[in-house]
């Protein structure tokens, strides 16, 4: 297994291809919600992935600040279905965070959560800024994640 993380001008067709099927796969037909998944933020993105022969097992989306909020988020989080309940989520969530402290040099992470997420985001320091929301016939909550509150990931 080996964890993945690039630029998307770093990213071979095949990475751009497979993040783009399991994105659709997990957030269009397995959630049953149509919108665009591609939405035009991708290319000032950084992609970070688990893949081992070719099968994407986790993803997420490093947004720098600037691009979807002013300041740095995490999101299209997913663990494909079959490797679902072996940490792969923490472990995704704990390296995506360290890549926006260490590399970033980013100290607060604005994130845009499924609202039934609240408590695992909220057990790396995540602290929700907003009441649930409908968005793309799910609900969702904002969340924030202070400098001072990560270091207390375990």
């Amino acid at each position: 297994m080996s964890w993945v993380l690039k630029k998307f001008s770093e990213l071979t067709n095949h990475e751009i291809y497979r993040i783009l099927e399991e994105r659709t796969r997990v957030f269009v037909v397995e959630q049953n919600c149509p919108y665009l998944e591609a939405d035009g933020k991708d290319t000032a993105c950084y992609h970070l992935f688990l893949e081992e022969e070719g099968v994407m097992q986790a993803y997420l989306r490093v947004v720098p600040p600037g691009v979807s909020y002013k300041q740095a988020s995490l999101g299209r989080v997913l663990v494909k279905k079959e490797f679902r309940g072996n940490g792969l989520a923490h472990e995704l969530i704990k390296r995506g965070i360290e890549f926006v402290q260490h590399e970033l040099r980013e100290t607060v992470i604005k994130i845009q959560a499924q609202a039934y997420l609240e408590d695992f985001y909220g057990s790396f320091g995540f602290k929700a800024i907003s009441e649930p929301y409908i968005d793309d016939y799910i609900p969702h909550i904002d969340m924030l994640l202070s400098e001072k509150r990560a270091n207390n990931i375990q």
